[in-house]
């Protein structure tokens, strides 16, 4: 059997994406035209790198401390002096806005005797050390040394912060801690040519919430990563989201799954109307009257994609009537490896998912959402940081996402706990629904141990 044999053989039997955006009311993108599928085997993914200390320790060595990775945005960092504290596992790093068009970044420690530098988010002239008094200028270079007299041995000019590279892409701010690593351009390839039609450097960040998971980062980013799951997590979602028909695309350091919104899924057993697919996008109750009533000859999908438009036109103005039904229906949901999800078009997603400090158990999972706006830029929402007791239903600010990520996170702990126990030594996917879960192990591999890597992994 021929790769494209397989990857046929494995596709839904419902309509294609691509036939989907044929009957589309507005002219398409080309970036939502392209396909790029890739069969990647179909053997099992070790548990080992879910539940095993000395993977983490590897990922550590080999992946945190080499690979580009998202920080924050430009804009919450606008005035000379503004910094943000950026932590991975057992790192942390001060992305700093050094001079009007310059941003670096430093680990934070002090040159002295190793105190952090900074604690919080902040604005400062100049970065000096709480314990001793030590300070470097915003740019990095040795500042002042208390009773200097006694240290005649450093060399002032020699003295300055270590710094990572940084590179901005879109309005997002990347550090690698590698100083031999290759440009942030070079890294995400393609991608920046794909999301430029959605101009995500002009949108604002209209909320941040972070909440710790009780599960390994991969199993908490992997829930996102494809709509497989729709079926026994969110069954009430199924009439108007397309689950099984995505189009999964694979490309070299990111991949992408396409869901479609309007178009029912093709694992249920009867045939919803077109009200019944507005109702159910509209989150409407059987025991409630729909605010927006249809026939069977109108389209759901198109309908939604102009009632969207009408929503959007107050802080996106005019610019949505050039916008394709996909581009506001549509779950357009990318990874740029390792653990960055920015979302195409309207949908305002962005995801990031990380090890929660030096714990190879937990996860910190954040869902930010970025806004276009007219005028002056709104300023940077903070992160909201949810409580053990809280779920992403009390944070307001994400609307009925709050429902749906309750939903997944029903699943993410009990995974863990279920890796934990299990007899069986890796995790079976599909060849082409969970692709991408399988491009990032492949990807994983490659970094963890490949020919860079330094400590040696016992699963």
């Amino acid at each position: 059997m021929t790769t494209m044999d397989r990857l046929t053989e494995a596709k839904s039997p419902g309509i294609s994406y691509q036939e989907l955006l044929d009957t589309d009311t507005h002219p398409v993108p080309d970036v939502l035209r392209l396909e790029s599928r890739q069969y990647l085997g179909s053997a099992d993914i070790d548990i080992g790198r879910y539940i095993s200390r000395q993977w983490h320790e590897q990922e550590v060595a080999n992946l945190w401390s080499r690979v580009w990775q998202y920080t924050c945005r430009v804009e919450e960092i606008p005035e000379v002096g503004d910094y943000y504290v950026y932590e991975i596992v057992r790192q942390s790093y001060i992305v700093m806005r050094t001079a009007p068009d310059e941003i670096k970044a430093y680990p934070n420690a002090c040159l002295h005797r190793g105190r952090r530098l900074k604690d919080y988010d902040g604005r400062c002239s100049e970065i000096r050390c709480a314990f001793h008094g030590f300070a470097w200028e915003l740019d990095g270079a040795m500042k002042d040394i208390p009773a200097d007299w006694d240290f005649g041995h450093v060399n002032k000019d020699e003295f300055s912060l270590p710094e990572c590279k940084v590179g901005v892409w879109a309005g997002f701010v990347f550090i690698n801690p590698d100083p031999n690593a290759e440009p942030l351009a070079d890294f995400l390839g393609e991608v920046v040519d794909q999301f430029a039609v959605w101009e995500l450097d002009k949108r604002y960040k209209q909320a941040h919430v972070a909440k710790v998971i009780q599960a390994n980062w991969k199993i908490v980013q992997e829930a996102f990563c494809e709509a497989y799951h729709v079926n026994g997590t969110h069954p009430q979602i199924m009439p108007y989201l397309g689950d099984t028909n995505s189009q999964v695309d694979v490309w070299d350091n990111f991949a992408r799954v396409i869901t479609a919104g309007g178009t029912p899924s093709p694992n249920l057993d009867w045939v919803p109307t077109q009200d019944q697919m507005m109702q159910s996008m509209m989150d409407v109750r059987h025991d409630q009257v729909s605010p927006v009533q249809l026939s069977d000859e109108q389209s759901m999908r198109a309908i939604a994609a102009a009632a969207t438009r009408e929503r959007w036109r107050m802080v996106a103005g005019d610019w949505v009537d050039r916008v394709s039904d996909a581009e506001m229906m549509d779950s357009i949901d990318y990874t740029v490896f390792p653990n960055f999800h920015p979302w195409g078009a309207f949908n305002r997603i962005v995801y990031r998912f990380r090890p929660n400090g030096d714990d190879h158990r937990t996860s910190i999972m954040e869902c930010i959402l970025l806004s276009p706006y007219l005028g002056e830029r709104p300023p940077s929402a903070p992160v909201h940081l949810l409580t053990d007791d809280e779920t992403f239903t009390d944070a307001e600010e994400l609307g009925m996402l709050g429902k749906v990520f309750n939903q997944d996170l029903f699943n993410m702990a009990k995974v863990q706990l279920g890796l934990e126990t299990t007899r069986k030594p890796g995790i079976t996917l599909g060849n082409y629904q969970e692709s991408k879960i399988r491009w990032l192990h492949d990807k994983l591999g490659d970094w963890v141990q490949g020919p860079a890597a330094t400590v040696e992994v016992r699963s």
